[in-house]
């Protein structure tokens, strides 16, 4: 009986030992921004944006120069929170069901998002902001591993008057309970105090935590508090023109982009500055400031986020990683939107959004916007803080991809990738952990195999230097070396014909292993729902 009384002494203590073990994994706080350019912050060459919570991580962690998304918000999504490619999990359009199964508009089964995998590897689990990776009930985020949850389901919300049923264009949601934000409330301040709340309420599980900050912001409709508005009254008198060339001399400056390459060539279709009246130059003036307002904001509730974790006194054992779900927003919607508006550009009442003006200056030096495979596309901020392990104010190439951060997560916080999930077979990840090459003096991924992009018809592949893109509409391969080029600007599809064809042929690999359908077949066949 004695040596039984011992026994069980000797197992509660391992066992416990083994909590206390637990408890010294790293908390892990994954910010992700919505249509944020590649320098609409000052790390990566904004300098009348002010974000002083970037641009200290920043300092004191690791950047990217090369770290990709997939061009748009859903199929990002779905890539960042299960480690796959977009189509193998289940969203290679969008939150739409075009009645296949690598489109059918929601995360499947076979891909694990990161809260489940952390959630039984011990980690209490947290979502606050944007989920867009489906919408029927049971495909959100408390039925996909998040304990708690504060979200709205869809693609973009109105950040004010979400406080009765007939205004809620995108209601919100609260562990699944419907939520009205009070009137004048602003959604990025609401989406950064519940995440305090929750992580203040985690404390009492003494587990460590998972939580995904996706805040709307910058997405449209363009609203921000007066008060960030008016900060940047007096600062984008300077045009479009003129401020893409100094974001452009910035990024050099600050080591995200390489000295010896040219910025992209200006979009043709983009009136220049000095052509425009008065009237409209103040028009676009507001507009901006606006967006600008937006991004302050989200970087005010960083600040405050990491404060409550200094607070916690759990900031030291907390990865931060930060980056955008695209590049900014392109083209000319806006008089689709714009004939929603009751009120003026940034008030509750109005429904702007960016184009390719001010857009181009968000994504300088990088060619192109949101939702096509150019590096202004796909190409994102990416920051890293801790510490503990990641190089302090370093930049590298890096070359990373959203499908690496599930296997970074799952490396750092000691959690085994299930081989099954909801009694179904889980596929494969496809991403390589960034642990090493955060921790050590590597310069970029060493990876084996190229990256691979597909959306509506637009395709991309990288294979080491060398990009492939072809638009759906011209149809047409376009090479280019990123080595040298990253903004794009020199096809070299003529002179390197077997490279074109050497890349073609893994992008057909690629699209066989993960159900890539032929985006003429998906509308001939009248699959769109």
């Amino acid at each position: 009986m004695k040596r039984y009384y011992y026994l069980m002494i000797l197992l509660f203590a391992f066992s416990h030992k083994a909590v206390w073990a637990q408890d010294k994994r790293p908390n892990v706080l994954l910010i992700l921004v919505d249509d944020l350019g590649f320098s609409d912050i000052e790390p990566y060459g904004t300098s009348e944006i002010h974000t002083p919570n970037l641009t200290e991580l920043a300092a004191q962690g690791t950047r990217f120069q090369e770290f990709y998304n997939n061009s748009i918000c859903a199929p990002t999504r779905a890539s960042l929170l299960t480690g796959q490619y977009s189509h193998k999990a289940g969203l290679g359009y969008f939150n739409v069901n075009l009645g296949l199964p690598a489109y059918q508009g929601f995360l499947n089964k076979e891909s694990p998002t990161l809260a489940e995998v952390l959630q039984k590897a011990g980690y209490s689990t947290i979502i606050s902001g944007k989920w867009h990776v489906g919408d029927d009930f049971d495909q959100w985020p408390a039925q996909r591993g998040f304990e708690r949850s504060f979200n709205f389901v869809g693609g973009a919300s109105n950040f004010y008057e979400i406080n009765a049923p007939e205004q809620a264009t995108v209601p919100l949601y609260r562990n699944n309970k419907p939520f009205y934000l009070p009137k004048d409330r602003y959604l990025t301040d609401e989406i950064t105090e519940q995440a305090i709340g929750f992580l203040k309420e985690q404390q009492q599980d003494k587990k460590p935590f998972f939580l995904y900050l996706a805040f709307n912001a910058p997405h449209w409709p363009l609203q921000a508090p007066e008060e960030e508005t008016q900060k940047y009254q007096q600062t984008y008198h300077i045009g479009w023109d003129s401020l893409r060339i100094k974001r452009y001399e910035n990024a050099i400056d600050r080591g995200v982009f390489p000295a010896d390459q040219a910025v992209t060539t200006k979009d043709s279709l983009t009136e220049e500055w000095k052509n425009l009246t008065y009237s409209e130059q103040q028009y676009w003036k507001r507009r901006q400031q606006v967006f600008a307002g937006m991004i302050d904001r989200v970087d005010q509730s960083i600040g405050k986020i990491r404060q409550t974790l200094t607070d916690l006194h759990v900031a030291d054992n907390t990865i931060i990683i930060f980056l955008s779900d695209n590049g900014a927003q392109g083209g000319d919607r806006a008089r689709i939107y714009t004939s929603r508006n009751s009120g003026p550009v940034g008030s509750a009442g109005s429904y702007d959004m960016q184009n390719s003006n001010w857009s181009q200056t968000g994504n300088s030096p990088l060619r192109s916007y949101k939702d096509n495979p150019y590096e202004g596309g796909i190409g994102a901020p990416f920051i890293v803080w801790y510490p503990k392990e990641v190089k302090n104010n370093v930049t590298k190439k890096g070359t990373g991809h959203i499908i690496d951060i599930a296997p970074t997560l799952y490396d750092y916080a000691q959690a085994k990738y299930p081989n099954k999930n909801y009694d179904v077979e889980t596929h494969k990840l496809p991403g390589i952990s960034l642990r090493k090459l955060l921790n050590t003096d590597q310069a970029q991924v060493d990876r084996t195999e190229a990256l691979c992009w597909e959306r509506a018809g637009n395709r991309a592949v990288r294979y080491g230097k060398w990009k492939l893109v072809t638009t759906y509409r011209s149809g047409r391969p376009e090479l280019y070396n990123i080595d040298v080029d990253r903004a794009e600007n020199h096809n070299l599809a003529s002179q390197y014909p077997e490279v074109v064809q050497q890349l073609e042929e893994l992008y057909r690999a690629w699209a066989k292993e993960n159900n890539v359908v032929n985006y003429d077949r998906i509308k001939a066949q009248s699959l769109f729902r």
